[in-house]
């Protein structure tokens, strides 16, 4: 009798890792997912995810779910050779910047402390086990910053042509202002490579950018285009932090994160690292999200503007996908901005209703 391959993905009930879950389990994967609702403690109710926990308990046909906080340490130690699992994504995380700032212990302990836990764990039980980190291109602080810039009507735009494809995987992380959110996640990224590279591993770093989708419990603090549509839909006052509105970010479909990780997770490397995001195509200003959503909702945007900018902020950035692709030729991206939006505003409505 073959027993299914079994994945461990931690944040299993937020948007990458619920979306992981169920691409994996249609794979034919038993499915084990690690969550504890803390997205609620970091951001309060409308941050609760017990609601995508349900539903991947409903949907899915082999999913456990395990209540442990990753920075339990001897939970997480004792876990994974009880579930014995052919890979482990690691999505959870403290994820706002803002956030930190309020709570630089927490967010240093599930950031930092919580990836290295699950790192020292998978090493006790297998040095073959393929380790996917989601990290995030704070990374890089604010040094894109300081590439050259034209502002254009509703963006900004890289006026320096060796970025034209977007930030690479080569883009230094040092002497930048990163938020103690992006200093979290730089301890957690470094510490997937080194296990990487000193003990042979096979891991990777997917330094994302802006991941959205259908399931995003969006809030204020992370989730920018699920909470700029909620906001939109109800009425709600958004508010632009400072450059105008005309700041840029690539937007990735959580479907195609999670293709990309079926891509690795088959052909495993040793410590790598991408940045993953929805590229050049994938851009938008939040003056043109608002166009967008106004365009599907009908509904003009409600919002104010406050000149103060958020800390290490990137005033224009996307993903330069030519590495990813180099490696991984099949995978690319399939979910476009138009889509995105459309899905997102869909699943919105669809809650409004089931909470009416």
């Amino acid at each position: 009798m073959n027993r299914k391959k079994r994945i461990l993905v931690t944040g299993s009930s937020g948007l990458i890792g619920s979306e992981v879950c169920r691409h994996f389990d249609a794979l034919g994967w038993a499915v084990h997912g690690v969550d504890n609702n803390q997205r609620e403690v970091f951001f309060g109710p409308q941050g609760n995810t017990r609601w995508n926990q349900r539903r991947l308990s409903n949907s899915l046909k082999a999913f456990t779910h395990h209540e442990i906080d990753i920075r339990d340490r001897e939970g997480i130690i004792r876990l994974i050779p009880q579930v014995k699992p052919n890979a482990i994504v690691h999505t959870a995380a403290q994820p706002s910047h803002d956030r930190a700032a309020e709570i630089p212990f927490e967010d240093f302990d599930t950031n930092a402390m919580g990836t290295f836990n699950l790192l020292e764990a998978t090493r006790r039980y297998s040095l073959e086990t393929p380790f996917v980190h989601m990290s995030t291109n704070k990374v890089y602080g604010d040094a894109p910053n300081e590439i050259a810039m034209v502002e254009l009507d509703r963006r900004f735009e890289y006026a320096d042509s060796t970025y034209s494809n977007g930030i690479p995987e080569t883009f230094r992380i040092d002497q930048t202002k990163h938020s103690l959110f992006g200093a979290s996640k730089v301890s957690g990224d470094i510490s997937v490579q080194e296990y990487g590279r000193y003990f042979n591993m096979p891991t990777v770093c997917l330094r994302g950018g802006c991941l959205t989708g259908p399931n995003h419990s969006g809030v204020e603090l992370h989730g920018f285009l699920s909470y700029l549509i909620k906001c939109n839909l109800e009425d709600k006052e958004y508010t632009v932090f400072g450059y105008k509105g005309k700041q840029v970010r690539d937007n990735i479909h959580s479907f195609d994160v999670a293709c990309f990780i079926e891509e690795f997770i088959r052909a495993p490397r040793v410590a790598e690292v991408y940045n993953l995001g929805g590229g050049k195509n994938n851009t938008c200003s939040v003056l043109e999200a608002f166009d967008m959503i106004s365009a599907i909702s009908g509904k003009p945007m409600n919002y104010k503007y406050r000149e103060e900018c958020r800390v290490g902020d990137h005033i224009c950035y996307y993903s330069d996908l030519r590495k990813m692709k180099s490696h991984y030729p099949d995978w690319e991206v399939t979910k476009s901005l138009p889509m995105v939006f459309q899905e997102i505003y869909d699943a919105w409505i669809r809650r409004k209703k089931r909470a009416a």
